[in-house]
């Protein structure tokens, strides 16, 4: 049976982020990862936005972990020439009740350490992009849109240039939890079994039930997963926007909101929907409750205008209209050594992810 020190679940953006900053520090590790190839799954359905840390309760995994990683992801991604524009976001208001939550949202950004951001009226709003309608407006200079796909390969190659090695159509199917570490078996094409020291849950959708796949893990330090869709539509044609404008935020999300990818091309989205099976496909018929939720900030949207794109689904460990903080689940939680699960790792997992490995590398030690 083969030994390794460290066994990665999971080579979405998380599990490569750790995999690159171990084998930085000197650690001999292997990730296993179910897709045919890295970040296929969860980290390239989202909107491919650099997130400030706005929405996140003071204190919280989310928040320290967006704020950290938003800078840590621009600093990344300037020396490789990895295209991370910040272009910044606008918040909008549309009611006094909104202006309120807008005010109660700086606040919270402030005390969460976000930089440079400010409340300005609707007509400063107005001056930055005029086709928007809005009565007050939260600026976020930092906000910004990433080439994700770059992102990840540069995370591959910098852990692989490190020693870290890759199985891929290697899904975990089962951990055995022993004295001295763990007896991993991995199915697929070439079914393995082999020993590791640390084992890392970085499963994404999968972490939950690779969890109740773990034997010596205590059922009540299993969460229970709800799979939560969120469907896309682009803009057929233009938009009249240079930043990402985003509805103040609902619960269990940030609301149907306008994002800009590198070319400048729009999509809005996501929007939330409770699912019992994984599903990509995106209904159209979705569109309807789209067009009255963006002609809110942007009256002047056209009939027939968007067009269905792509959905991903988000990794819940709570109803999908509720807020989660991210779990890294350790010894001090279900008093085995060596192993950590990630659980709940949604938006703004992409931004935190940087920061999110070194909180994991400083636990593995």
């Amino acid at each position: 049976m083969d030994q390794i020190e460290t066994v990665i679940a999971g080579a979405g953006v998380i599990g490569l982020a750790i995999a690159r900053q171990l084998a930085r520090q000197g650690h001999q590790v292997l990730v296993l990862e179910a897709e045919a190839t890295h970040g296929s799954v969860t980290s390239s359905r989202n909107s491919g936005v650099i997130h400030a840390g706005l929405y996140y309760p003071p204190g919280s995994l989310r928040a320290r972990f967006c704020v950290a990683g938003n800078r840590a992801l621009y600093d990344f991604c300037a020396p490789r020439r990895i295209a991370a524009p910040a272009c910044g976001k606008l918040v909008v208001a549309t009611t006094q009740d909104e202006e309120r939550t807008l005010a109660e949202l700086a606040a919270r950004a402030v005390e969460n350490g976000v930089e440079n951001i400010k409340l300005i009226s609707g007509a400063e709003a107005r001056a930055l992009e005029p086709a928007l309608h809005c009565t007050a407006a939260l600026l976020s200079p930092s906000t910004g849109i990433l080439d994700s796909h770059a992102y990840m390969l540069a995370l591959r190659a910098e852990a692989e240039d490190a020693g870290a090695l890759f199985a891929f159509r290697a899904p975990v199917e089962t951990i055995r939890c022993e004295p001295t570490g763990f007896i991993v078996h991995a199915a697929g094409p070439a079914p393995a079994t082999l020993r590791c020291t640390h084992f890392i849950n970085a499963a994404g959708l999968g972490a939950v039930a690779l969890a109740r796949g773990t034997q010596g893990l205590a059922a009540q330090h299993i969460p229970q997963a709800y799979l939560s869709k969120g469907s896309y539509f682009s803009l057929a044609g233009r938009a009249p926007f240079r930043r990402l404008i985003y509805p103040v935020p609902i619960p269990g999300g940030a609301g149907v909101h306008l994002t800009l990818d590198l070319a400048g091309q729009a999509r809005f989205g996501p929007d939330v929907e409770p699912i019992e099976q994984i599903n990509y496909a995106v209904e159209p018929r979705r569109a309807d409750s789209f067009y009255a939720a963006i002609r809110r900030y942007w009256p002047a949207l056209p009939d027939g205008a968007l067009q269905p794109a792509y959905a991903g689904i988000r990794p819940k460990i709570v109803p999908a209209h509720q807020s989660q903080d991210f779990v890294i689940q350790d010894q001090t939680t279900h008093n085995i050594p060596n192993l950590i699960n990630l659980f709940g790792l949604e938006s703004p997992g992409l931004t935190s992810s940087l920061a999110v490995a070194e909180a994991v590398a400083g636990v593995v030690g």
